[in-house]
């Protein structure tokens, strides 16, 4: 009999083994790329990492070789804050009104594939429909539907906070107000606590006003330091981290000094922010992308209120250069940028105004890898390319370390040994 005879046990199957043979590999962002190297992957997971291009009968019978001979390889990317549910722009109030729950779940589905095919293969939501997000990720998680990992949040916010609803008549305001907005420190442990019964992987704050409240309640400090203790000790002995979205240094400094995991946007942070980053070991998830989108939405589309506009192109306008201030003193950076107020696929757009900030390619690559997997908890699984870790992995045809807008057209894509988008090489 021609060929060979492979014995599988009943209840058996062969592994899969994929073999990627690396042009250049950045295996562990923040140390140097290494050249002509062989990946293996074995049913999701990397189970080797080799010098040279290995022969595939070395691995298995039944390897298949991806052949990234001429990419640059690194691990899927990260994104810390996004909002699968939507976008902004003019016709969101009536979107509010006529998409129906199922409306927006499907919309969220399309916009998490076209983050995936980015090179995004894990999110952190920070604010959506509970039920819709969390039956998103867990869709996802089941291979139901094509997207990133999501790791969702609930929502926990003072009434008329920016995390409350706004813009609308009094009836609507009753309706789309959540159960998790509350008063007071033991209110707001209450809303914690349900948010983490209905789902949540975190919890996220608002400790501060915020640009795209239809509000004139301006960007300080709008939450209590008793709710933000009692909301963090709650979380925590509950086994979640919490985000806390924060502009003004008061409202910073309030959430750092409370406890929390990540600041985010960190618009106005001060010394006494820097001094409280180290102190706790929190993250700054700086979201750049938004600021410049709505700064320029603010200048050229006509659906923003004034009060939104005049936020918009201050905060916007101002925070590229507290990041700068922020990195360069030492604070932990994470991936981060908003999308849903940027458009969904886009959001290497974020490395670039890094880049831009001053930041170099090697540190906004491990922001987005490395960083991003500590601060969700999942750097023993994610955020390198190692023996053991899950094989989410993109490649780009030009090195992002010395071309950092090559991130805006990576050109493979695995997630967990999946190839969800295939490599064709760009001609010269």
């Amino acid at each position: 009999m021609a060929g060979v005879l492979l014995m599988v046990l009943p209840g058996k199957t062969l592994a899969q083994v994929q073999v990627i043979h690396a042009g250049q590999l950045l295996a562990v962002p923040g140390k140097a790329p290494l050249k002509q190297q062989t990946l293996v992957v074995t049913d999701g997971k990397i189970t080797g990492v080799f010098p040279g291009f290995q022969s595939l009968d070395k691995f298995a019978d039944n390897a298949r070789l991806i052949d990234l001979s001429s990419a640059f390889v690194m691990p899927g990317l990260m994104d810390m804050h996004v909002h699968l549910q939507g976008e902004l722009g003019p016709k969101n109030d009536s979107e509010t009104l006529r998409l129906s729950d199922a409306d927006v779940a499907m919309q969220s589905v399309f916009f998490a594939e076209k983050t995936l095919m980015a090179g995004f293969t894990t999110v952190r939501d920070l604010g959506a429909k509970p039920e819709q997000i969390y039956a998103l990720r867990d869709a996802i998680d089941k291979g139901w539907i094509s997207g990133p990992r999501v790791v969702a949040a609930g929502r926990v916010a003072v009434t008329g906070s920016h995390g409350d609803v706004d813009g609308m008549r009094a009836d609507l305001l009753e309706k789309y107000t959540a159960k998790t907005v509350c008063d007071g420190p033991f209110d707001c442990r209450r809303a914690t606590r349900r948010a983490i019964k209905f789902g949540a992987d975190l919890i996220k704050i608002t400790s501060t006003g915020g640009v795209l409240s239809d509000t004139n309640t301006g960007t300080g400090v709008q939450m209590a330091d008793d709710e933000i203790k009692e909301i963090v000790e709650t979380a925590h002995s509950l086994g979640r981290k919490v985000a806390s979205h924060a502009h003004a240094a008061s409202g910073i400094n309030a959430a750092l000094r409370a406890g929390v995991d990540s600041i985010e946007h960190g618009s106005y942070a001060d010394e006494e922010s820097i001094r409280l980053f180290k102190k706790t070991g929190a993250y700054l998830v700086p979201t750049l992308l938004a600021g410049d989108t709505v700064v320029t939405m603010a200048k050229s589309a006509d659906f923003m209120s004034e009060d939104i506009k005049a936020k918009a192109i201050r905060v916007g306008g101002d925070m590229l250069k507290n990041f700068t201030r922020a990195h360069k003193s030492g604070v932990k950076i994470a991936f981060g940028t908003d999308s849903g107020v940027s458009r969904h696929g886009q959001n290497a757009r974020e490395a670039v105004l890094m880049s831009a900030a001053g930041m170099s390619a090697n540190d906004i690559l491990k922001s987005a890898t490395v960083t991003a997997a500590q601060l969700i908890g999942y750097q023993d699984s994610l955020g390198t390319l190692e023996k053991g870790k899950l094989a989410d992995i993109i490649a780009t045809d030009i090195s992002p370390l010395e071309d950092i807008n090559a991130l805006l057209s990576v050109d493979f894509v695995m997630k967990a040994g999946k190839v969800v988008k295939t490599y064709r090489k760009t001609s010269p």
